[in-house]
């Protein structure tokens, strides 16, 4: 009975040493060539700026046309 309570034990601790799977990053990286015209499309997007920072725009495509960002995120700056 005691070797039971050991391998249970055991068991019990080998699960807490499993990692998650890390979670995927949800930036959108720039692609080139740069767009050089977008639609009028309002889908805001809060992008990353080279520098460092972040600034809004109206969409992905007006984000990845400014040569200052790398990469943008869905949704609106917070």
């Amino acid at each position: 009975m005691r070797s039971l309570g050991g391998l249970c034990l055991l068991l019990l601790l080998s699960g807490c040493l499993v990692q998650p799977e890390p979670t995927p990053s949800l930036l959108t990286q720039c692609s080139q060539p740069r767009p050089q015209v977008c639609t009028m499309e309002y889908a805001p997007v809060c992008a990353q700026l080279n520098a460092g920072g972040k600034k809004e725009y109206a969409s992905a495509c007006n984000a990845c046309a400014d040569d200052a960002v790398s990469a943008y995120l869905a949704g609106t700056c917070s």
